[in-house]
């Protein structure tokens, strides 16, 4: 037997009965616009009410937009700097816009605060509409704006313009501004939300998309002649190598990979040889090296580490003269280069 169809639902049902096909196709089409419009706005990617951006006693719930954007929420805004949030966001708004607007009346005569003051306003009229990550949307101002905000009251209690019952408001920009300078807010909010460790991730890839090439590039010569010679001299090794004048010893690929490619960018030498391990046949991990930056970059830095050989007279030297020259990227360990093991690059 069929449920009984009561309260609410019974009422939907017979208001869409009532519609005409015209009426159900104009909401229809309302609705797919809505959701399209929804699908524009930016998403916050980091961030949520509880992990707030604490400063001292204050927290104000922030988020890094995908486009790198980095928000405090309206009412945090508010709340931040001591005013009631009653209402929708749209009276938090008019709220703070006329707080402002007060404060640019009765600084008229004060030039150079009334055009700070009128700036802040523009902005609190603009807010930013955004998604939260996980459901629903809020409303949002960048994030340097607490720092203006907290100028011009200051700068307004400092010339008399507040009344008794607003001096709460400048006692607590006090406090915030105590806690924070104007470029540490960046910092705090990507600590706050965890976008500090992604950043690092995203920044780390565009070095290496730079770097690596996505094909194996065409055979360029790219170790200088010299670069060989010095290290035969550095191990006592005779040069030209007699009978088969290409040969080298198998450790040069260890030493090649230590002091080039470990140095040229961070985490660059796996990356290399995960390229390279996908190809069909061995090859050389320098023509795994973009054309327009790798390849540049290898050059420079070889002609400085050859530069650093002919000044060495040992392998001890040559490699405490690459540490401080060429910083080792990471937490790579610093190899004995007294050992002949390993193979050629």
């Amino acid at each position: 037997m069929d449920k009984e169809i009561k309260g609410r639902a019974k009422g939907g049902i017979a208001r869409k009965e009532s519609l005409t096909p015209e009426r159900r196709k104009e909401i229809s089409a309302q609705a797919t616009a809505a959701k399209k419009q929804l699908a524009m706005l930016p998403k916050a990617t980091h961030g949520s009410s509880d992990h707030p951006l604490t400063i001292g006693a204050v927290e104000i719930p922030c988020y890094v937009l995908d486009d790198g954007t980095r928000v405090l929420s309206q009412r945090g805004l508010q709340t931040g700097i001591g005013m009631s949030i009653s209402g929708g966001s749209k009276v938090g708004e008019q709220r703070l816009v006329s707080f402002f607007a007060s404060l640019l009346e009765k600084s008229r005569e004060n030039i150079e605060l009334s055009a700070r003051i009128e700036v802040v306003i523009e902005r609190l009229l603009n807010p930013i509409l955004f998604r939260q990550p996980i459901a629903g949307t809020a409303f949002g101002y960048e994030a340097t704006i607490l720092a203006d905000v907290c100028d011009v009251i200051l700068a307004s209690r400092q010339n008399g313009y507040l009344q008794k019952q607003q001096l709460h408001i400048a006692q607590q920009c006090e406090i915030l501004v105590r806690g924070f300078a104007r470029v540490g807010i960046i910092a705090l909010i990507d600590e706050a939300t965890g976008y500090q460790k992604d950043r690092a991730k995203d920044d780390l890839a565009q070095i290496l998309a730079a770097f690596v090439a996505k094909e194996l590039q065409p055979y360029l010569k790219t170790f200088p002649a010299d670069y060989y010679e010095q290290l035969f001299r550095l191990y006592e090794l005779p040069y030209p190598p007699i009978g088969n004048k290409s040969w080298r010893p198998g450790f040069f690929g260890h030493i090649t990979n230590e002091v080039v490619y470990s140095r040229l960018a961070p985490d660059l030498l796996p990356e290399l040889k995960k390229a390279a391990s996908k190809a069909e046949r061995k090859t050389k991990l320098h023509r795994w090296l973009t054309q327009d930056i790798g390849h540049p970059k290898l050059k420079e830095h070889l002609s400085s580490i050859v530069s650093i050989l002919k000044l060495s007279r040992t392998p001890k030297d040559f490699i405490q003269n690459v540490n401080i020259v060429h910083p080792r990227y990471g937490d790579t360990k610093q190899m004995d280069f007294d050992s002949k093991e390993g193979q050629q690059p």
